[in-house]
């Protein structure tokens, strides 16, 4: 193969070009050249989508705004006069600040919220809100609105409760005490519904700027500090009734424990009272025959008897400091006349 002379047309086109790059203005052209790939070309990320605007208005459509296709990738603009406004395609989370509202029911409630949103429309969005501070900034509004208008509308309990068939578990010794206690009031719609009725009412307001609200929940709710303490002593008065009620059937039990020991107890004490006087009976009735068989076994042994009684009757009725006055021809007086000898003479 033969080699080309070194002053052939090739050779002679690439040392201009060559000097060409090198020169100051070549430079400047490269420069410029660089600049105009970099500014025209663009990234899109799966995770956002893109709002092209020229001189600050919106041209052509969204790039990457649909959820059927992916356009994400390189892309191209017209450098300096075309700018690329970025939006976020995920889920985003909204979470509102505690407020205070009003049940229908007259109590005053802190209730807090929290919702998930896309921008489905980045044109709308654009067009109407630019950045997601005001986006959130709406949505405050909006979502604290109709969270109001909904929990006005209905009592606490339907607020408070999810499910209608929910049953709570029942101590029987607290459900004998009282019948209310352990019970939940019958709900109609439930916090599920009122959650539904919030996400059905605040969609449509916030579609006229390209949201889609997805979903609201209610996260917390509270008693105002005021409305905390009574509910607290009304808990506290419901527990005492049961307590007292406790109390009482304790106080009753032990009545009638203790009526019945009263009556087992004067039971007793009347079958021991019979038994001692039917024993009592049965000695006296053997003292008494005994005593008549020796007062009428001999005149002598009468005669001691009464002598012995006499003497006991004087010890028993006469003491160092007793003073008596008797006549003479008293029975009390006779022994201190003189003790006559009543005992038979021997032949």
């Amino acid at each position: 193969m033969n080699s080309l002379p070194i002053n052939h047309p090739l050779f002679q086109l690439a040392r201009r070009i060559v000097s060409a790059a090198c020169s100051p203005l070549g430079g400047f052209l490269a420069v410029a050249f660089a600049m105009f790939l970099l500014g025209s070309a663009y990234i899109v990320d799966q995770t956002e989508q893109v709002i092209i605007t020229q001189f600050g208005r919106p041209v052509g459509n969204p790039i990457n705004a649909s959820t059927a296709k992916s356009e994400a990738g390189l892309h191209f603009k017209l450098p300096l006069i075309q700018q690329a406004n970025r939006f976020e395609r995920r889920i985003l989370e909204w979470d509102g600040a505690p407020g205070e509202m009003t049940t229908r029911d007259k109590l005053y409630v802190v209730v807090n919220t929290f919702a998930r949103w896309r921008i489905a429309d980045p044109l709308k969005y654009f067009q109407s809100l630019r950045d997601e501070r005001s986006a959130l900034s709406r949505l405050d509004d909006i979502i604290g609105s109709e969270t109001r208008n909904v929990v006005a509308r209905h009592n606490l309990i339907e607020v408070v409760r999810s499910d209608k068939e929910r049953k709570p578990e029942q101590d029987s010794a607290l459900v004998e005490a009282s019948a209310e206690v352990g019970v939940l009031p019958p709900i109609q719609f439930g916090r599920k519904e009122l959650e539904r009725e919030i996400l059905a009412a605040a969609s449509p307001k916030v579609h006229i700027w390209g949201i889609e609200l997805l979903d609201v929940r209610i996260k917390r709710i509270n008693y105002k500090s005021g409305v905390i303490e009574k509910i607290y002593d009304r808990m506290m008065s419901e527990r005492m009734q049961i307590a007292e009620r406790f109390r009482s059937e304790g106080a009753g039990e032990a009545a009638k424990i203790a009526g019945r020991k009263e009556k087992e107890l004067q039971q007793i004490e009347s079958d021991a009272y019979r038994k001692l006087q039917e024993i009592k009976g049965v000695a006296d009735a053997k003292a008494s025959e005994i005593y008549a068989a020796a007062y009428t076994a001999s005149p002598t042994a009468a005669d001691f008897y009464r002598f012995v009684k006499t003497l006991e009757t004087y010890k028993a009725t006469l003491g160092r400091d007793t003073t008596l006055i008797l006549t003479t021809d008293s029975d009390f007086f006779q022994l201190f006349k003189k003790i006559e000898d009543r005992s038979p003479q021997r032949p």
